[in-house]
Formats: structure tokens, C-alpha cells, sequence
């Protein structure tokens, strides 16, 4: 249990990214720059962070995944899945690197 109160301020960030910057969209080109550039971005630089201050646990990027599964049925539709498979690995990634110490 407190592995999972470890990752709260982590996953409020991704949670804060996968929902709110969704909101600035306006136009393909837009919603193009947000999903392949802005979001990967910042889930590896939170995740990265995640990895900094906490460690590597194999959990983080399930839960990373998990929080961007109700967006895309909010903002997006079916074929943005493939998006949870984009961003749990670049949490593996981020968080790896960032346990490296």
C-alpha cells in the first residue's frame, strides 16, 4: 500500500497531463502536436522524476496506462488504445532510467 501512496503526486501529474491539455485542442494539427509531442514528453519527465525520487517499481507504468484509459473514451476515440501501450512504456522507460542511480 504505500508503494501506491508513493506514486499519488506522480500520477496526479499524468493525470493532470492525459486530462487537461486535451482541453487546449482545437484542430487536428493541434490535437496531433498534443498526443505525439506534449503528452509522450511529459509522461517521461514525470515518470523520470518518479524514478529520481522513488525508485524503479514495475507497477508505475500499469498505472500510468490505466490512467489514460478513460480519455479515450472522453476525448478520443478506440483508436488511441494503442496510446496506452505508448505511454506505460515510455513510464517503464522514464521511471527505469530514472532508478538508475
Amino acid at each position: 500500500m504505500k508503494v501506491f501512496k508513493n506514486m499519488i503526486p506522480y500520477l496526479a501529474g499524468i493525470i493532470a497531463v492525459f486530462y487537461l491539455l486535451p482541453l487546449f485542442m482545437r484542430n487536428t494539427a493541434g490535437a496531433m502536436m498534443v498526443l505525439l509531442f506534449a503528452m509522450p514528453v511529459l509522461c517521461f519527465a514525470i515518470s523520470f522524476a518518479y524514478g529520481r525520487m522513488r525508485g524503479f517499481h514495475a507497477l508505475y507504468p500499469l498505472a500510468v496506462g490505466l490512467c489514460f484509459l478513460p480519455s479515450i473514451w472522453i476525448f478520443y476515440n478506440e483508436s488511441a488504445l494503442i496510446y496506452v501501450a505508448i505511454y506505460g512504456a515510455l513510464a517503464l522507460l522514464g521511471s527505469f532510467l530514472g532508478g538508475l542511480r
